[in-house]
């Protein structure tokens, strides 16, 4: 459910790992970092399964209104870990995912 979140934004953003383990999306090249802009990704880990999103490690502001229970699944600045993910939390990180989305548009970042 949390790979479906990115799924749904790959057709503007490059896929650069879908497999059983990850899957990570990039937006455009950048000239100033001379690489493709990590957008954000899955990965299944031994106990638990992460979701990256850059667009909040960019512009943190885009985390002002997230819930306690989504802010203390996060570890570091744009990962947040699951043992269980709850249908509440899937739908707050899709409006997140889309914020950051818009927030890449807008900044020209895809």
């Amino acid at each position: 459910s949390l790979k479906a979140l990115l799924k749904k934004y790959e057709k503007h953003l490059k896929v650069k790992a879908d497999n059983k383990d990850a899957f990570h999306l990039y937006s455009g090249y950048s000239e100033k970092y001379n690489r493709d802009i990590y957008f954000g990704g899955v990965e299944i880990r031994k106990n638990y399964v992460s979701f990256h999103l850059m667009p909040v490690y960019i512009n943190p502001e885009l985390l002002k209104d997230i819930s306690p229970d989504l802010k203390k699944r996060m570890q570091g600045k744009s990962c947040f870990n699951f043992k269980l993910v709850e249908q509440a939390q899937i739908a707050e990180l899709a409006h997140l995912t889309k914020k950051g989305f818009d927030f890449y548009e807008k900044k020209k970042m895809l």
